[in-house]
């Protein structure tokens, strides 16, 4: 083994291969990746207490600690990294050229269903095909569309720093997880020159059945991401041009030269109620999902437009965030970070928002706790990442 590079990560995202992944570098000799070493939710895999005798809390307070242990284990150590795991340890990853980046992908489309059935079915992985559950999926447009916008921002942030600090990382989509020889390359990459002799062969394919019988409003699906490519789906992170990151998220009046951007706990529904109001349209008539080019084509019809926002007072877009995002149970809510929130920082929420027990006094002490999260989330000090539903006003506008 050279001395290229002292340890590794797996840039991926749920359900993109990255378990089978993860089995098939654990064969090589020399080899071992820890899972999910910063999962603000557990450390490792769940239900595991600690990953090399570093705990939970500890990494939390120290996350470089588990950096350090891992880079001296034996042999090339690494771990998988996804877009909402710990924000504090990206900088320290990108900065470091002995660590070595696998960046693996998969089809936007293939990977959501695969998500919402596995959601459907509470089964994320699969070794024994007599165990498999059967669901199938709903598509949300809307959900879908956040699902795609995280992923690229990431993608396209990860691809510039690479770029920027002249790193080179190794591609690999879900595809090519079934070669043996991308597998051999992964493992050269990492200066272990030996070639597998087969591939894991117990974790087994969950769907593999086509999309089409896979969704079951398939129709609507294909309705929704029919058109110019509406959510960029063919785009690689090498090679097509940069998107501006919020021009998708603008909203234009029908006729009025005014153009709205929106801002996550702010009064939305209002202001497009009001925006819409002017030409005499409804909501649904504003124009949404620009492009760069659609937003210039619109700039030139209207001369002399102005753009604008609405903003709320921090506390009062802090309490729509919480009760929207974090007491709620329902569709919309952060369900995992909730979990996380009350197991790993004691807030007090209720299991369900209509608790009857649940009066105001516990509802002003739940949102105190939350402000007091706030506080360490948006100073970097926590593992969960700062969420765009509550970064501050000034880095939204």
């Amino acid at each position: 083994m050279t001395a290229r590079f002292h340890s590794f990560v797996v840039f991926a995202e749920m359900r993109t291969g990255s378990n089978f992944l993860e089995a098939n570098l654990n064969a090589v000799q020399g080899v071992a990746c820890h899972g999910e070493a910063f999962n603000p939710h557990f450390i490792g895999y769940p239900n595991k207490d600690d990953l090399l005798g570093v705990s939970q809390t500890q990494r939390d307070a120290d996350p470089s600690h588990v950096l350090n242990v891992i880079r001296n284990d034996t042999g090339i150590a690494g771990f998988r990294y996804f877009h909402d795991h710990d924000p504090r340890v990206f900088d320290t990853l990108l900065n470091d050229a002995t660590c070595a980046k696998i960046i693996l992908t998969r089809n936007s489309v293939d990977s959501y269903v695969s998500w919402k059935i596995a959601q459907a079915t509470g089964q994320w992985k699969l070794t024994d095909a007599k165990a498999r559950k059967g669901a199938k999926a709903v598509f949300d447009v809307k959900e879908f569309e956040a699902h795609m916008a995280a992923l690229q921002s990431f993608q396209v942030a990860l691809l510039g720093r690479l770029q920027i600090s002249g790193q080179t990382a190794f591609y690999v989509v879900y595809e090519d997880l079934q070669s043996i020889e991308v597998m051999s390359g992964i493992a050269r990459f990492l200066g272990i020159e030996e070639t597998l002799e087969g591939l894991d062969k117990k974790f087994k394919k969950q769907n593999p059945s086509p999309v089409c019988e896979k969704v079951a409003n398939y129709d609507e699906m294909l309705v929704a991401l029919s058109g110019p490519n509406p959510f960029d789906l063919t785009r690689t992170p090498n090679f097509e041009p940069r998107r501006g990151p919020n021009v998708p998220n603008y909203v234009a009046a029908a006729k009025a030269p005014l153009l709205y951007l929106p801002v996550s706990g702010g009064p939305e529904v209002v202001v497009r109620r009001w925006l819409a109001a002017l030409d005499d349209m409804r909501p649904t008539d504003l124009l949404k999902k620009m492009s760069q080019k659609d937003l210039r084509q619109w700039k030139r019809r209207h001369k002399g437009h102005r753009s604008f926002t609405v903003l709320r007072h921090p506390v009062h877009r802090a309490h729509d965030v919480f009760c929207h995002r974090i007491l709620n149970t329902a569709k919309g809510g952060f369900r995992g970070l909730r979990q996380n929130l009350v197991r790993r920082y004691n807030m007090p929420l209720p299991q369900v928002a209509d608790d009857p027990a649940y009066d105001l006094a516990a509802h002003k002490a739940a949102f105190a706790a939350f402000l007091t999260f706030l506080k360490v989330n948006l100073a970097g000090q926590t593992a969960v990442r700062v969420d765009q539903a509550w970064c501050t006003l000034a880095q939204a506008v």
